[in-house]
């Protein structure tokens, strides 16, 4: 089984039905025979471009996605709350909208953001150092006012 026509037959599963959660995309690929894991699957989504909506994950037009994303419009409609661990900041948002705000970030290409790690809740936010994730909190926290 090659990634391509894993990430075919997943394209046909979003559009064919509502799809909430990687569990259950894995599980209708298990059931047409394509064994997935969490790491693979949450890549294929990253790769496809899908997002999470209200109906399920969706993909997004390369037409709607900008160059630049808007991480404040994003992180005002689901930013929660932001911590401070040393170098780590976590941001909390509404159940399944992680994976929106990490993917803004990303593709935002904020210098002071080594990296991006998402959950269904939760995005962990790796800055070089202590004084650079306080400065991030500060620019998130921001957003929230």
């Amino acid at each position: 089984m090659n990634k391509s026509y894993r990430q075919n037959q997943i394209l046909k599963l979003v559009r064919a039905r509502h799809v909430s959660t990687q569990e259950e995309l894995a599980r209708a690929l298990r059931k047409i025979g394509i064994p997935a894991t969490q790491v693979t699957l949450s890549r294929d989504i990253r790769e496809l471009g899908l997002v999470k909506t209200a109906e399920g994950y969706a993909q997004v037009e390369a037409a709607e996605t900008p160059a630049n994303p808007d991480v404040g419009a994003v992180a005002r409609e689901f930013l929660l709350d932001v911590r401070v661990a040393q170098n780590l900041l976590v941001l909390r948002t509404q159940p399944g909208n992680a994976n929106a705000l990490a993917v803004t970030l990303d593709r935002a290409d904020w210098p002071e953001i080594a990296g991006t790690i998402a959950g269904d809740d939760t995005v962990l936010v790796v800055a070089p150092d202590a004084k650079i994730a306080q400065a991030l909190r500060t620019r998130f926290l921001d957003f929230l006012k």
